[in-house]
């Protein structure tokens, strides 16, 4: 389950199984449904990671 964070002011969304933040609440649901099927990380989808 993708986790919402709020960090001054804006809202981000954390992949529950690698830990990479997103700007929005799809890419971080994209993200954690890759890693929870493949055990591992899809590089379309992590380049939009945001470092918070």
């Amino acid at each position: 389950m993708v986790k919402e964070i709020n960090k001054h002011g804006d809202k981000y969304f954390q992949c529950e199984s690698c830990s990479f933040f997103y700007k929005t609440k799809e890419l971080a649901k994209r993200c954690e449904e890759w890693c929870t099927k493949h055990h591992s990380c899809n590089i379309e989808i992590t380049k939009h990671a945001v470092e918070i």
